[in-house]
């Protein structure tokens, strides 16, 4: 018996390394697929899931297989053969007491699948409830400045409370649901441990059972029972492990509307000739399209700028060139080839982009210029810096190009982290260059610096530039006017000016009527 006892213990350590392995070994392997699938959503999907329950799913949600599949492997696999083999030698050892099982273990069962109808749709609600705390939380995390400025951190911390207190009764409704169970399944156990000895007591008195079988009898129930127990401590994780497999799945599940061709068409020469034909697009379900009948040509070695009013389309047009989106109807050629023909590595390859929205990535300063060529060498990234006039105010930082930036860059000011932001592109020397809105924190010097620098170094590529500010893009080779989702003027300065009413009152908002001639 002890040397069993020994070969048990050593079984069970093994056991439990191994499943470990398995467990945390699929929960990297699951955080890896759900990364991977994000990575290839368009920006339709990452709106449709939102970036707070996207990081639920791949922590939370994760962790919460990984955790059942652990128990299970160490505890659930063991459970059934123990309960089983304990059956199995209770009807052997005596029949006649048999029936207490067939009464037993149908209620204990009944019990447990009545609180766990009542606990699953409760676990589907308090995976919502967490994500709505980390959108909560995200959100005053990256607005504090807005916050504190408008002082309205009281009612920040009342919304913060609301959702916790939201996670709150929801957990509390799950937790005294279970604390209705193990008193009744402990009342179960006590009243079947009973009705053995009572009823043995009558089988030993009439000579057709022995103390020893009903001893064994007992012993049996009890790690029948226990096997029982162990599937209810299941039960507490596999509802809500249930839950959180069925939003991982709705992500690996969920196909990108941008679908890359199985055979892409390569082009030879990267020429940066960009044509737009007829092109629509409107969200799903959407009455009203958000981009209609645009056509244009943007060709290299010119500047095309988009102008309009808020919500016209011009970031929406960007995005369609670097396939965030896809077009409803029409299409879109970069040299001489369809988007949807090209591969999506090499199309990205082409193109260096100035979001609208200067991310910068919690690293330094050499590390996100690098994001644009990874082999660049410093002397390159000083150039872009230059180029950018982003140089003097990186060489009196303390560690220069080492420094370390903030995850967004929030340790930076809005004109510092475009201007990164134009170096990271310049980095990449690209034959396309998309700036969105990239001049609207600097300064009129620093811009009109900025352009200045940019023409001879952008000579050989194309570029489209989405602005507000019409003094840094009122003397671009080509400006496209849009309005209600139209184009409804193309043309230079000077040309819209005459034949434009829209471009003329955008452009008399804010430049006198010498300063626009």
């Amino acid at each position: 018996m002890l040397l069993s006892a020994v070969l048990v213990l050593i079984a069970s350590l093994i056991v439990a390394y191994l499943s470990a392995q398995i467990s945390m070994g699929f929960g990297r392997d699951v955080r890896r697929d759900v990364f991977t699938a994000v990575e290839r959503f368009s920006a339709r999907e990452l709106n449709q899931f939102g970036a707070p329950s996207l990081i639920t799913r791949n922590t939370n949600d994760v962790q919460q297989v990984q955790m059942v599949l652990f128990t299970g492997l160490t505890m659930m696999i063991s459970a059934p053969i123990t309960g089983v083999g304990a059956l199995i030698m209770a009807v052997k050892t005596n029949v006649q007491m048999s029936w207490i099982l067939v009464v037993v273990i149908p209620i204990t069962s009944l019990i447990i699948w009545l609180l766990l109808r009542r606990i699953v749709p409760l676990f589907r609600l308090m995976q919502i409830r967490i994500d709505r705390i980390n959108l909560v939380l995200r959100e005053q995390i990256s607005g504090i400045r807005v916050i504190r400025a408008f002082v309205r951190t009281e009612r920040e911390e009342s919304r913060f409370n609301d959702a916790n207190t939201d996670l709150l009764d929801n957990t509390l409704k799950v937790t005294r649901t279970f604390s209705v169970m193990f008193p009744i399944l402990g009342l179960i156990l006590n009243l079947s441990s009973v009705a053995v000895i009572w009823i043995g007591a009558y089988l030993i008195g009439d000579g057709s059972m022995s103390i020893g079988n009903l001893t064994a009898f007992l012993a049996y129930l009890m790690q029948i029972l226990s096997s029982v127990m162990m599937a209810v401590m299941m039960s507490l994780m596999i509802p809500r492990a249930a839950t959180s497999a069925e939003r991982i799945q709705e992500v690996l599940r969920t196909n990108t509307s941008v679908v890359e061709s199985p055979d892409p068409v390569t082009t030879q020469d990267s020429t940066g000739l960009i044509e737009f034909r007829d092109v629509e697009f409107r969200y799903p379900g959407a009455q009203d399209p958000v981009l209609e009948n645009i056509s244009f040509t943007a060709e290299r070695g010119k500047i095309t700028a988009i102008v309009g009013s808020t919500g016209s389309g011009k970031t929406t047009l960007l995005n369609l060139i670097t396939r965030l989106i896809d077009v409803s109807s029409g299409s879109i050629l970069i040299d001489g080839v369809d988007l949807r023909e090209q591969s999506l590595e090499k199309l990205w390859q082409k193109i260096g982009l100035v979001p609208q929205r200067a991310f910068l990535f919690g690293t330094t300063i050499a590390e996100n210029l690098r994001y644009g060529d990874a082999d660049a060498t410093n002397e390159q990234l000083w150039h872009a810096l230059e180029i950018a006039q982003a140089k003097d105010f990186v060489l009196e930082l303390p560690d220069q190009l080492e420094t370390v930036i903030s995850q967004g860059g929030t340790n930076l000011s809005g004109g510092q982290r475009q201007r990164i932001s134009i170096a990271r592109a310049l980095v990449k020397k690209a034959s396309i260059y998309l700036l969105d809105d990239s001049f609207s924190a600097l300064d009129y010097s620093t811009d009109a610096n900025l352009r200045v620098a940019l023409e001879p170094e952008l000579a050989q590529s194309t570029v489209i530039i989405v602005g507000q500010r019409i003094s840094s893009i009122m003397h671009a080779d080509q400006i496209l006017v849009l309005d209600e989702a139209r184009v409804v003027g193309v043309g230079t300065h000077v040309e819209l000016m005459e034949t434009c009413q829209t471009y003329k009152e955008i452009v008399l908002s804010q430049l006198s009527p010498q300063e626009a001639s």
